[in-house]
């Protein structure tokens, strides 16, 4: 070969491979079997004879590494009765360094640069999401490596590596994933804990927000699906993602990936899962020469027999020898003494034998000395913490604990601990090195023990603690809605490690229990994953009431975070029918003036006003009102959050002179209270700024809207929500003074923002699609107006169901398109059946009931039904003058649209004038 170039190599390559090749003829004779079996003899280390083969064959794969690279070379050396000195060894390693960083740049060579713009969720550079773990100490480079690699290379997306608990199929999965990152110079490598459908969601959204196509609502669900949609339809991403540890295979159905380039490896010990894609059978792990090379490289103990012996009590299975190997080192034992330890270990009743295996027993007493070995060495303050860390392992989340969790306090004898637990094999860093991971198996033997002793109890209390300091205050929820997620795991994991018997629990660590729990309902609702925020907390709430009773304040919290989930989700019917209750209860249990019956009563008349109940809202205010003044006091944050709820309710019903009298002062008292920059003085102003709009001072309020973007983009962001909504009222009121293009331009620069940031379906999102569709009608773009109000319609009644009062305005406003379409009996139709819903929803007198009777009489008259339009006309013009103020703009739409009735006659009434829907 010597001469020849390599098609596809680049120089390095081909000088690698030519003197490889020559090499390879001077030991001629030597098989890879040979080499493997001389390097484990000789120098007592694994090496398969598949990898030797991949490196030595005519276009040979080029290692990753050194270290066992130069043992086979080592070999040939000797078998071709070469030196083999050190100035050898730095050649070969600056030959393969070199052919390697090449191969890196394969996909590249022999190409035409490539000028086109980055795809949107396509990373220019390599990026690894997940905890991928480290090569396991003497890590086997087993067959079953190999097989999972070329299976990769085929047609089906997906591979399934399958077997037993313990058997490394994590490992195999890692030794892959590991490769890809090393070979991989642009692309995603992905590793998701499957275990639970919790921890699936988690995992998938934490890829779907690094390469930027996650629900920004924060929601789970839709953000995994949206990563399955992206992978499926970006044929330029590459790269490995990896389901550690499935168990259901229905749900994973649901988010595996059909096409792209992006191949998903599953590790599961359910053979369910070989349906999904091709098997790699990883079976009960090592094959016995593999197990025979781990144990004489992890203990450097000369004794075949032995180790074949131990190989075969604990059944070939890699956890089981990694457990024992680290026990055999750390006590100095041979294999003969470790096995007396090993049969004198009993067999806990949770883990029954599998027949015809014979290795079950020897596993779990394996891991139990590996404990014991670990946790008990004479070293008194040291054997404790390590106690410690292993017990909070144990109870936290399987997929791993962030070494930031086991630190906040500061102690010198924690990182000792971590390298104990590390090298007796108990944990294990994932790859990045600050997350620890613990066997399943492993920890599942700590709690049974724990329980057996009574110890259980300990533990539980130990690990809420350390979660307790971590709990950040709710009004972070979305902000640091990634870290919350994986807080709501381990309470999760803490939650269903003591749900078996709740009376191990002292009531003391059981208060700290559901105390974590609530705040995890509480977190999941705020950051707005609200599918699993319902879920959680019905559950929590469930177990509250079993356990403490269904009037303890605890469980009264926990109701009321329910409601708050409820009505987060938009379904604020459920949140009115638990808040009311609700109210009496905490009344009952913890008097009328407790703050938490206040904060009740304050969110059952916020419920009502978002369900449309506003009189009835503005009654259960004004009642609270005067209660908070007097127990907290005037100047009390939540004596000012009534006040502002108070007149936004006034407001809503057209007291829009009083609403902006009573937010003027509001504004004086939050700006000397809570300071200038203070989000609630924020939001006053924007309140006030919408009053203004509303009382038909439409040009003071786009000053107020101006003037108050820069301050929240300063001081909150860009894309706070609160910001967002800033730019959609200014885009509103722009269109309300004839600034119909401006209005317009915002708004199309405001939806996608909306869309990215806070999610298609989000109400705010809906709400900019609205708006949009309005202005296109102010702008005479009534056709697309007609087909996005259309699409908002179908979505708002899906999302937030048919009477809720923001479907009710996309209604109103799909008519009025109608009507100004030519549409006209379209549009009466449609208003004749949104008038009874708003009666019903909202009352009579309502601003938005009135709209919608005054936009049905400029139907009537569209439509030629001059008397009719009349007649509904100076009866909406009285009504309006006695609810609303005599100068808001909807008593003054009325009665320019009766002059105009009254000074043309009762003819045919065929004057376009476009149907004003104000709501």
């Amino acid at each position: 070969m010597t001469g020849q170039s390599v098609p596809g190599r680049g120089p390095a390559q081909v000088r690698y491979v030519r003197e490889l090749t020559e090499l390879r003829r001077q030991a001629a004779g030597l098989s890879a079997k040979d080499i493997s079996a001389w390097i484990s003899n000789i120098k007592r280390r694994p090496v398969s004879p598949t990898s030797i083969s991949d490196w030595l064959k005519p276009n040979p794969r080029v290692p990753r590494s050194d270290e066992k690279f130069l043992l086979v070379l080592e070999c040939l050396h000797r078998e071709a009765s070469l030196q083999w000195p050190g100035t050898a060894q730095a050649h070969w390693k600056k030959l393969r360094a070199a052919a390697h960083a090449e191969s890196r740049l394969q996909p590249t060579l022999n190409r035409e640069p490539d000028h086109r713009e980055p795809v949107q969720g396509v990373p220019s550079e390599l990026v690894v999401v997940g905890a991928v773990p480290l090569p396991a100490p003497h890590f086997v480079d087993r067959a079953q490596v190999d097989q999972l690699r070329a299976a990769l290379t085929r047609e089906r997306v997906a591979v399934v590596v399958c077997g037993m608990r313990g058997a490394g199929k994590t490992q195999v999965a890692a030794a892959h994933t590991r490769e890809v990152i090393g070979n991989l110079s642009a692309g995603l490598v992905g590793w998701v804990g499957a275990e639970t459908r919790d921890s699936t969601l988690t995992g998938l959204s934490e890829i779907a927000v690094v390469l930027g196509v996650a629900d920004p609502d924060g929601d789970s669900l839709v953000s995994s699906r949206r990563l399955r949609d992206h992978i499926n339809s970006t044929p330029t991403l590459t790269g490995v993602l990896v389901f550690d540890n499935a168990t259901d295979p229905d749900l994973l159905t649901e988010f595996l990936p059909i096409g792209g380039r992006v191949r998903v490896v599953i590790t599961s010990t359910d053979r369910a899962f070989t349906g999904l894609g091709e098997l790699v059978d990883a079976a009960t792990g090592y094959d016995r020469a593999e197990s025979i090379d781990y144990l004489a490289a992890a203990t450097g103990l000369d004794d075949h027999t032995g180790a074949e012996a131990l190989a075969t009590e604990v059944g070939d299975l890699p956890l089981a020898l990694a457990a024992a190997a680290a026990t055999i080192t750390t006590r100095r034992l041979d294999y003969r003494g470790y096995q007396k330890l090993l049969a004198a270990q009993p067999l806990p009743t949770a883990l029954p034998r599998h027949r015809g295996t014979g290795y079950d027993r020897a596993v779990d007493q394996a891991l139990g000395l590996a404990i014991e070995t670990v946790t008990t060495t004479g070293e008194t303050e040291l054997d404790e913490r390590v106690r410690w860390l292993v017990g909070v392992m144990a109870m936290l989340s399987p997929d791993g604990v962030d070494a930031a969790l086991l630190e906040h306090n500061p102690d010198p004898l924690m990182g000792a601990a971590i390298t104990r637990c590390v090298e007796g094999s108990l944990v294990a860093w994932a790859t990045g090195g600050r997350v620890l991971v613990m066997h399943r198996l492993t920890g599942r033997v700590i709690r049974e023990r724990a329980t057996a002793t009574d110890a259980l109890d300990a533990l539980t209390a130990i690990a809420a603690g350390v979660l307790a300091p971590h709990l950040f205050d709710p009004t972070e929820a979305f902000q640091r809605r990634s870290e919350g997620a994986r807080l709501v795991d381990h309470i999760d994991a803490l939650t269903e490690h003591t749900a078996a018997d709740h009376s191990a629990l002292s009531p003391g660590t059981r208060t700290a229990v559901l105390a974590v729990r609530r705040w995890a309902t509480n977190q999941l609702a705020r950051a707005s994953d609200l599918r699993r925020a319902i879920s959680h907390a019905k559950h929590t709430h469930v177990d509250h009431h079993h356990l403490v009773g269904p009037d303890h304040p605890e469980t009264l919290e926990a109701r009321y975070n329910l409601a708050h989930a409820y009505r987060k989700a938009g379904r604020v019917g459920k949140a009115i029918d638990l808040l009311e209750q609700l109210v009496s209860d905490r009344q009952r249990v913890l008097g009328e003036e407790h703050p938490a019956t206040l904060t009740t009563r304050h969110n059952l008349a916020f419920a009502c006003r978002l369900a449309g109940r506003v009189n009835q809202a503005i009654e259960l205010y004004e009642r609270l009102l005067p209660d908070r003044t007097r127990i907290l006091g005037e100047e009390h944050p939540d004596t000012l959050t009534t006040r502002n709820n108070l007149t936004f309710a006034y407001q809503a019903v057209g007291r829009v002179n009083e609403a902006i009298e009573l937010y003027e002062q509001l504004l004086t008292d939050r700006t000397r209270i809570l300071g200038e920059e203070h989000p609630n003085t924020l939001t006053t102003r924007s309140n006030l700024a919408h009053s203004c709009r509303e009382a038909g001072r439409v040009e003071e309020a786009i000053e107020l809207y101006e003037r108050l973007l820069p301050d929240r983009i300063r001081i909150l962001g860009e894309e706070h929500p609160d910001t967002l909504t800033n730019r959609n009222n200014l885009a509103f009121a722009y269109q309300a003074v004839g600034r119909v293009n401006e209005a317009i331009e915002l708004y199309e620069r405001l939806l996608p923002d909306r869309i990215r940031i806070l999610g298609e379906e989000h109400l705010s999102t809906l709400t900019t699609r609205n708006n949009l569709a309005f202005a296109y009608r102010a702008a005479g773009r009534v056709n697309e107006a007609i087909e996005l109000l259309e699409q908002v319609l179908t979505d708002r009644t899906r999302i937030l169901g048919e009477e809720h009062p923001a479907t009710l305005t996309t209604r109103g406003s799909l008519a009025g398109a109608y009507g100004e379409s030519g549409r006209v009996n379209e549009a009466i139709e449609l208003y004749e059946r949104l008038l009874p819903d708003r009666i019903r929803i909202l009352g009579e007198e309502h601003p938005t009931t009135l709209t919608t009777r005054s936009n049905l009489a400029g139907a009537y008259r569209l439509a030629g039904q001059a008397a009719e339009a009349t007649e509904q006309y100076e009866q909406i013009l009285a009504d309006c003058e006695r609810v609303l103020d005599r100068d808001h703009p909807l008593t003054g739409a009325v009665r320019t649209a009766l002059s105009e009735r009254q000074s043309s006659g009762r003819g045919s009434g065929s004057s376009r004038r476009k149907l004003t829907d104000m709501a």
